[in-house]
């Protein structure tokens, strides 16, 4: 079987003394050091990913042994799982039950470690971290997940969900993604106690309905016309980008991003790159005269490719716009 599987002898594997990886089929490997020991490697790709996998020294498995690991592993690969990964969760696993306890607070660090691959920019897991540091681990940090209710949620939430709403329901998401992922692990059983549907939702007021009663001052139909004519009085570069989002319908981050080689003056047209957009997928403006107008009187800065630059280059803050509105509102 020496083109497939079963490639070395046992006499090879005591005899070779080379430095290298010797193929023995199958994923498996004999590696020689340079210091003169032999061990097993398991090589493997999952999800794209090539990795090796550490079996043990030769002194402690022989060849047949180790062709027993491989092809339990082999089963693992090709149901598409990690055998590294499972195993770092396994040890993991037996850790903390001679622990005793898998914390909240530990579960959450595994959680955002799992999940740093979703955040985009550093912004959205500080943002993430933050919540719960502030308001769920003071409370159930220290509490073995697989004993969490949705009493201990409750004790969570009800003292920001009227008077913080959004950050509230933003944190109530996070924590249901903490259970599940301890759940997932084997940390605990049962139903998410921080489940909106079928759970929480009969208990606490919907988001929705209490921004309604809370909603930001909105310029009606009939005052639009005379609120555009104020804002094309008004001076400096945030007024002319909130002039630009009125005049595209578009969001304050994409305008404020917005960077002159995304745009075509002659063919009337802004394309926004995919990794500008919320839904990463590009997104494609016709621009009417009037903003094209507007752009042809911006001035350009040599050391910024911004359409509205702040005063000292880079980007115009989150803020900036929300200021142009609240003192057109005042």
């Amino acid at each position: 079987m020496a083109n497939g599987i079963h490639r070395l002898s046992a006499l090879e594997v005591k005899s070779l003394s080379k430095p290298g990886h010797y193929s023995d089929g199958g994923g498996l490997y004999l590696q020689v050091s340079r210091f003169d020991t032999k061990s097993w490697v398991f090589k493997y790709t999952v999800h794209g990913k090539t990795r090796g996998m550490g079996l043990g020294p030769t002194h402690t498995f022989s060849l047949a042994e180790a062709r027993d690991k491989s092809a339990d592993l082999r089963k693992v690969v090709a149901e598409d799982r990690d055998p590294i990964e499972e195993r770092k969760l396994a040890r993991l696993k037996a850790k903390t039950e001679a622990e005793s306890v898998m914390t909240f607070k530990t579960a959450v660090e595994h959680c955002l470690a799992k999940k740093e691959s979703e955040f985009r920019n550093p912004k959205h897991r500080k943002q993430w971290r933050s919540t719960l540091d502030t308001y769920a681990n003071p409370i159930i940090g220290n509490i073995n997940v697989s004993h969490i209710s949705m009493q201990d949620i409750l004790r969570v939430l009800e003292p920001i969900w009227m008077t913080k709403t959004e950050t509230a329901s933003r944190l109530r998401g996070r924590i249901e993604a903490v259970l599940s992922w301890a759940t997932v692990a084997g940390f605990r059983k049962g139903e998410n106690p921080a489940r909106w549907a079928g759970n929480l939702k009969e208990l606490l007021p919907k988001p929705s309905s209490m921004k309604a009663s809370k909603s930001h001052p909105a310029v009606s139909l009939h005052d639009l016309p005379v609120w555009f004519s104020c804002l094309k009085d008004r001076n400096g570069m945030a007024a002319r980008a909130l002039e630009f989002l009125t005049l595209c319908a578009s969001r304050s981050g994409e305008v404020r991003g917005a960077l002159w080689d995304e745009i075509d003056l002659e063919k009337g047209l802004w394309v926004i790159p995919a990794s500008r957009m919320k839904m990463q997928k590009e997104h494609r403006i016709p621009l009417t005269k009037d903003a094209v107008s507007l752009l042809k009187r911006l001035p350009r800065l040599e050391d910024s490719n911004h359409v509205f630059p702040a005063t000292r280059g880079g980007m115009l803050s989150d803020m900036s716009l929300s200021a142009v509105m609240r003192r057109m509102h005042r």
